[in-house]
C-alpha cells in the first residue's frame, strides 16, 4: 500500500519534465543572445549602450538621493597597517614634461576670477591624516596612509562656500589629460583631503606630487593625481573614465 505522502513517478513523467526543462533552458539562451545582440546595436552614450547608461545614471540618482550621507565614513586604520609600498593606479595626466617649479593650484571661482595657491600656502592650513582601504576598479585594494588638508577646510579658508553651492566640482591635471567630476556633497565629506604626503613623506612624483585628491568614499579613478585646476559647476564636468564607459558617481 502506497503512503499518502508518497508519489509514484513514472518514466513518462520524468521524460516530460526533462524535455520541458531543456526547452526552457534553450529559450532562455535564445532570449539572452537576442537581448545581447539588441543591446550591442543600441546607440552609445559615452562608450556605453544607452540602456546601460540609463541604468548607471539611475543608480547614481538613487545613491545620491537616498544612500549618501556625510555621516557614512570609510573605515580607518592605524598607520601601522599602511602598506610601505603603495600601488600606483594609473599614470594618465602624469607626463614627464611637468614643471614643478612653476606649479600653483588654480581655483577657478568664476570665469576671469582664478586663485593661484602655492603648496606652502596649502601646507599652512590644519593638517589631517587618514589611513583607509584604497579601492581600485581593477579589483585590488590596499590600506594606505595619506596626509593633507581637508577639502572642507580649504573651502572655508578661501571663501568658496558659495561656489560649493553648485552641484559638482571638477579637477584637471596641469596638462588637462586627466580630469574628473565629483558631486559636491561627496567632495565635502569630512575624510576628503587635498593630499601632499604619503606615509609621512612628500608625495612621490608617480603618486601625484605636489598635490593630489584623496576621497575615501570613491573608487581610485576619482582620486586625481597632480591637481592643476579646480572649478565648480551645476552641470557634470568632463570625466576621463565616464567617457570610457564607467559610472560617473563611482561611489563606495
Amino acid at each position: 500500500m502506497v503512503n499518502d505522502q508518497e508519489k509514484i513517478v513514472s518514466s513518462k513523467y520524468i521524460r516530460n519534465r526533462t524535455i520541458t526543462s531543456f526547452a526552457l533552458f534553450f529559450l532562455l539562451i535564445v532570449a539572452g543572445l537576442f537581448s545581447w545582440r539588441w543591446l550591442t546595436h543600441q546607440p552609445e552614450d559615452n562608450s556605453v549602450p544607452r540602456p546601460l547608461r540609463a541604468v548607471l545614471n539611475g543608480n547614481e540618482k538613487f545613491f545620491t538621493n537616498f544612500i549618501y550621507s556625510p555621516s557614512n565614513v570609510s573605515r580607518t586604520y592605524s598607520p601601522t597597517y599602511a602598506a610601505p609600498k603603495v600601488r600606483v593606479n594609473g599614470d594618465d595626466g602624469m607626463g614627464e614634461d611637468f614643471d614643478v617649479t612653476a606649479w600653483k593650484l588654480q581655483v577657478v571661482r568664476s570665469p576671469g576670477d582664478t586663485l593661484f595657491i602655492s603648496l606652502d600656502e596649502i601646507k599652512s592650513l590644519p593638517k589631517t591624516d587618514i589611513t583607509f582601504d584604497f579601492k581600485c576598479i581593477e579589483g585590488w585594494s590596499q590600506v594606505t596612509h595619506w596626509a593633507g588638508v581637508k577639502f572642507s577646510d580649504f573651502v572655508k579658508k578661501y571663501n568658496l562656500t558659495s561656489e560649493c553651492a553648485m552641484q559638482y566640482v571638477g579637477l584637471n591635471t596641469p596638462d588637462k589629460k586627466y580630469y574628473v567630476g565629483i558631486d559636491t556633497r561627496s567632495i565635502l565629506q569630512p575624510q576628503t583631503i587635498l593630499c601632499y604626503e604619503m606615509n609621512g613623506k612628500p608625495l612621490p612624483m608617480n603618486q601625484g606630487y605636489p598635490l593630489r585628491l584623496i576621497i575615501p568614499v570613491k573608487y581610485g579613478i576619482k582620486h586625481l593625481k597632480r591637481i592643476g585646476t579646480i572649478f565648480f559647476s551645476n552641470s557634470k564636468p568632463k570625466d576621463y573614465w565616464y567617457e570610457r564607459g564607467y559610472d560617473y558617481y563611482a561611489g563606495l
